[in-house]
C-alpha cells in the first residue's frame, strides 16, 4: 500500500452544535472551536473533521444544505472559518468539512428554481415525475426517516420529487453532468481555501436503479427499505471516480466516504491506491444487530460479535487499502453504552471497561477516527418522553415500536438506547452549569452525569479515560512503534477463547500483542513463550505468572513481544 501523509495522524469528529458555545446562544459555533483547538493539539489529534456548518435551516442537524459557499450565521462567519483553518495549521490539524451531495436542501435556490419552473434546467436537478394526486407513487421505497421517499413538489398538485431521507432533503440527480459540475466546482473552491479535505455523506445513494419500480413490502406500511434498491444499482462508482479524479486528487486531500451496501469486489475501487476515497468508514460492528423491522428489534451486541466483525473488517481490508475505526459517531448512541453490557460502565470497573473497548479499536489497523467525548468515555443519556427527543429519526422509530405493540414506556427504552441524541448532548468540560458547554440555555439538554463525568476531572486524574486515549495517540506516533501501529499485519491470538479479544501487530521490526478481557470476570491468558514488555494497561496491576495473564475483568494490555 502506497503511504500517505495522514496515515500516522488520529482523527477526531467535533459535532459544532455540541462543542464549544463561545456567545451564551446556547449553540456550539467555530469561536469555540477555535478556542479548543489547542486542547485538540494536547490531545495528539491531526485530522478534526467537523459536522455541516453550511448555511441551513436544520430539518435534519444541518445535513439540509440551503448554500454550500457560506457559514450558517448559528456558527459564525466565513472569517471564523477562516481564522480557524490558519490556527489549526499552526498546530499542524487539517480541517475536513462535511460534503452532503446527495441532497440539498428544499429551500436551496436550486430547488426553489425547480418549483418555479419544473421543466427548466433547474428540475432536471433534481427527480421530478408526473403523478396526479390520487394515482400510484412511482415507486414504494421507504425513506430513511421513514414514509415514502415521494412528496409533492410544493406548488404542484401534479408532480413529485425524491428524497430518500427528510422531505426537506431532495435528492440531487446525479445522472445530470451539470449537477456533478457544480458539485466538483463547490469542492474545488473549499479546497483552495486550505481544506484538508472532505468526510463524504451517504454517498452511496447517488446512485438510483433505474427507471423506479417497486420492491417487495418489508413492513406493514407497504413500503420496502432503500437498501433493497441500493443492491440493485449499478455505476456509483463511475461517478465517484469522476469526483476523485476533478477534486481530491488534484490537491493530496484527504478523502473519507460513509459507504454502506458496498459490494466486496469494489472495495480497492473505493479504498485502493488508486481509489475514489482515501479510506472510509468500518461501520461492520454498528450494523451488528440490527432487525429491519425497527430498533425495537435490534439485539444488544455481543463480545464475540464485536470481534468477530472487527477482525473480518481487518481480512476485508488487508492488501486492500486503509479503513476507519469508529466506536460512535453523530448519527450512533455513545459507543460504551452500546458494545459494553449493561451496567459496565458503572461502579468501579466502569473506566476499565471504557478503556478496554476504546484500545481494543485504536490499535486496529487503520486510521482511529474518536468522536467528541469518546476521549472521556461520555455515555448515553436518557429521556422520560418523547417530547424531550429531538432526533427525527428516533421519533420515527418511537412510532414504529408503539405500531409494533409496545408500550409508551418500552418504546422510550428502545429511543433511550438507540437515539442519535445519545451522541449529540454537549460535550461534558467541567462541573460548572451547563458542563461548560455554553453560559446561556443548551439548545439540546446536557447530560445529568456532567457532574462527575467531565473532561476537568479527568485531567487532573493519572489513570482517567482521557489519559488512557492521551497514551494511546502518544504510542501511535511513537517512532519506535509507529510502523507496526500504523502498517502492521492485524493476526488474531486465540479466537477461538470466548469474550477474549487478543490480536498481534506485525511490523517489519516490531511485533505488539494487544489483549483485551471483554468480560466483568477474571480469567487467566496464555501469553506466547519470549520477552514481553507492557506497553500500555488500563489497569494498576499487571499479573504474569509462567506466560500466564491472570487478568482482572475489562482488563487491556499491550505488549511489545518477541516475533514469532
Amino acid at each position: 500500500m502506497e503511504q500517505k501523509w495522514w496515515h500516522g495522524k488520529t482523527a477526531y469528529q467535533i459535532y459544532p452544535k455540541s462543542f464549544q458555545d463561545s456567545n451564551g446562544d446556547g449553540i456550539g459555533d467555530l469561536r469555540g472551536v477555535i478556542q479548543r483547538l489547542d486542547y485538540l493539539r494536547d490531545l495528539g489529534i491531526g485530522l478534526v473533521w467537523l459536522s455541516p456548518i453550511y448555511c441551513s435551516p436544520l430539518a435534519d442537524q444541518g445535513y439540509d444544505i440551503s448554500d454550500y459557499y457560506n457559514i450558517d450565521p448559528r456558527f459564525g462567519t466565513m472569517a471564523d472559518m477562516e481564522e480557524l483553518l490558519r490556527e489549526a495549521k499552526k498546530r499542524d490539524i487539517g480541517i475536513v468539512m462535511d460534503l452532503v451531495v446527495n441532497h440539498c436542501s428544499d429551500e436551496h435556490p436550486w430547488f426553489r428554481e425547480a418549483c418555479r419552473d419544473p421543466d427548466g434546467p433547474y428540475g432536471q436537478y433534481f427527480y421530478i415525475r408526473d403523478c396526479p394526486e390520487g394515482q400510484k407513487l412511482p415507486c414504494n421505497w421507504r425513506s430513511y426517516f421513514g414514509g415514502p421517499v415521494w412528496d409533492y413538489l410544493p406548488g404542484h398538485k401534479d408532480k413529485v420529487y425524491l428524497h430518500l431521507f427528510h422531505r426537506k432533503q431532495p435528492d440531487l440527480n446525479w445522472e445530470n453532468p451539470e449537477v456533478r459540475r457544480a458539485v466538483y466546482e463547490m469542492i474545488n473552491w473549499w479546497l483552495d481555501k486550505g481544506l484538508a479535505g472532505f468526510r463524504i455523506d451517504a454517498i452511496i445513494n447517488i446512485k438510483k436503479a433505474l427507471p423506479f419500480r417497486d420492491y417487495p413490502a418489508d413492513r406493514p406500511d407497504g413500503l420496502c427499505s432503500v437498501d433493497r434498491m441500493l443492491k440493485d444499482a449499478q455505476g456509483v462508482l463511475d461517478f465517484l471516480d469522476e469526483m476523485a479524479e476533478e477534486t481530491f486528487r488534484k490537491y493530496d486531500a484527504f478523502s473519507v466516504g460513509e459507504v454502506f451496501n458496498e459490494k466486496p469486489e469494489e472495495l480497492p475501487r473505493f479504498i485502493g491506491d488508486r481509489g475514489c476515497f482515501s479510506t472510509m468508514f468500518d461501520f461492520a460492528e454498528t450494523e451488528i444487530g440490527q432487525d429491519p423491522r425497527g430498533w425495537y428489534a435490534h439485539k444488544r451486541v455481543t463480545a464475540e460479535q464485536y470481534k468477530a466483525a472487527a477482525f473480518a473488517s481487518q481480512r476485508k481490508a488487508e492488501g486492500v487499502g486503509y479503513f476507519c475505526n469508529i466506536i460512535e459517531n453523530h448519527d450512533e448512541p455513545r459507543g460504551v453504552s452500546r458494545y459494553l453490557p449493561a451496567g459496565a460502565c458503572a461502579g468501579p470497573g466502569g473506566d476499565a471497561a471504557k478503556k478496554m473497548l476504546g484500545g481494543l479499536n485504536f490499535m486496529l489497523r487503520g486510521l482511529p477516527f474518536l468522536y467528541q467525548g469518546q476521549e472521556i468515555g461520555m455515555e448515553n443519556t436518557r429521556c422520560e418522553t418523547i417530547a424531550e427527543v429531538d432526533d427525527i429519526s428516533a421519533r420515527d422509530q418511537y412510532q414504529v415500536a408503539l405500531h409494533a405493540g409496545l408500550s409508551p414506556a418500552e418504546a422510550m427504552e428502545v429511543v433511550n438506547l438507540y437515539s442519535r441524541d445519545n451522541a449529540r448532548t454537549p460535550f461534558q468540560w467541567d462541573n460548572t452549569k451547563n458542563a461548560g458547554f455554553t453560559t446561556g440555555k443548551p439548545w439540546l439538554r446536557v447530560n445529568p452525569n456532567y457532574t462527575q463525568l467531565n473532561l476537568e476531572a479527568q485531567r487532573r486524574t493519572p489513570d482517567s479515560v482521557w489519559n488512557f486515549y492521551r497514551a494511546l495517540i502518544a504510542l501511535r506516533q511513537d517512532p519506535v512503534y509507529q510502523e507496526a501501529v500504523v502498517y502492521g499485519r492485524t493476526e488474531p491470538y486465540l479466537p477461538e477463547l470466548l469474550n477474549l479479544m487478543a490480536y498481534y501487530r506485525r511490523g517489519k521490526e516490531k511485533t505488539l500483542l494487544v489483549v483485551g478481557n471483554f468480560q466483568g470476570r477474571p480469567r487467566r491468558i496464555p501469553l506466547p513463550e519470549g520477552g514481553q514488555k507492557v506497553l500500555l494497561n488500563n489497569l494498576p496491576a499487571f499479573d504474569l505468572r509462567q506466560d500466564i495473564l491472570y487478568a482482572k475483568p475489562w482488563q487491556f494490555v499491550v505488549l511489545d513481544v518477541e516475533p514469532q
